[in-house]
């Protein structure tokens, strides 16, 4: 059964290859066509022939997987996908993920039947272990990435609190001193940051934009922050006094989550000590002890 699973999947590539070879004198055509035309007024004729393989088999397909995947998801769900898609910084659409995770579920979903149809252990393990990838490891992926993310922009928040407070007491205002910042500085951070500036100008109002950033970043810092802008500017208080108190308490928490995950790393490494570390020690020090007693066992035997 594997090596039918491998055949079908030679044979598949080498039917793409033969596509991909048969289509390249037409596209080469093509190519002298639009050079041409970039000389004279040679206009290329644009057809199902000049298409490669890829364009004309692959595409259509994905295409009709992904408008699939988004009929049978819940709008509420794609939402959901596009604020975490958003928040992991990436530029994926959420119908390309809904779509790799069906075609995953899907191919483990066939091989699950398949191996059960032919009682096959390795193609029903393979089976289990695609539905799981394709259920499982998208989000993920994204977890991780928006987990980063956020990791990261945490850890830049006290610095860039510190030019923008320089900033705002050497006279700039607030929007003047976020776009001082993202000239100077880059990252997720200032990423969000541009995005506030973006607003701004634009037209948003400035609690508007900060609160778009409190509802964008899944951060209680980043709230807290645009919070704390917000009551200010209500207020009337002192900004950069404000900045000044953020940037200082950030930096606290920074310190703090520093010490907590210092004193997590034994817990952490107790499971791989006791699964990895013991074993093997165990072998070298008792190893010699019982070849000892087994072969003092086997002379009194004797």
């Amino acid at each position: 059964m594997i090596l039918l699973l491998i055949g079908t999947l030679v044979f598949s590539v080498g039917v793409f290859i033969a596509m991909e070879n048969a289509s390249v004198s037409r596209k080469q055509i093509q190519a002298n066509i639009r050079r041409a035309g970039s000389y004279a007024s040679i206009a290329a004729e644009e057809g199902e022939l000049g298409k490669s393989a890829r364009e004309r088999l692959i595409t259509p397909m994905v295409e009709r997987f992904t408008g699939l995947a988004i009929r049978m998801s819940p709008a509420g769900k794609r939402v959901e996908l596009q604020r975490k898609l958003r928040n992991a910084g990436t530029t994926a659409r959420p119908q390309t993920l809904l779509a790799i995770k069906g075609a995953l579920a899907a191919v483990g979903v066939g091989l699950i039947v398949l191996g059960a149809l032919t009682g096959s252990l390795p193609v029903l393990m393979i089976g289990l272990l695609s539905f799981m990838i394709g259920f499982l490891g998208p989000d993920f992926w994204l977890n991780s990435r928006i987990r980063r993310r956020r990791d990261a922009m945490e850890r830049a928040m006290p610095d860039t609190l510190d030019l923008l407070t320089v900033s705002v007491e050497a006279g700039l205002g607030f929007d003047a001193a976020v776009s001082k910042v993202c000239e100077k500085m880059d990252g997720p951070l200032i990423e969000e940051f541009d995005m506030v500036a973006r607003e701004i100008r634009v037209g948003e109002t400035r609690r508007q934009a900060l609160r778009n950033f409190g509802d964008r970043v899944d951060s209680e810092d980043v709230r807290s922050f645009s919070r704390s802008i917000i009551q200010a500017d209500e207020l009337g208080t002192s900004l950069g006094r404000t900045l000044k108190v953020q940037a200082d308490d950030m930096r606290v928490h920074r310190q703090l989550k520093a010490e907590e995950k210092a004193m997590k790393a034994p817990v952490k490494m107790l499971f791989p000590t006791v699964m990895f570390i013991f074993p093997a020690m165990f072998i070298i020090i008792l190893g010699p002890a019982f070849l000892n007693i087994m072969s003092a066992l086997a002379n009194t035997s004797s």
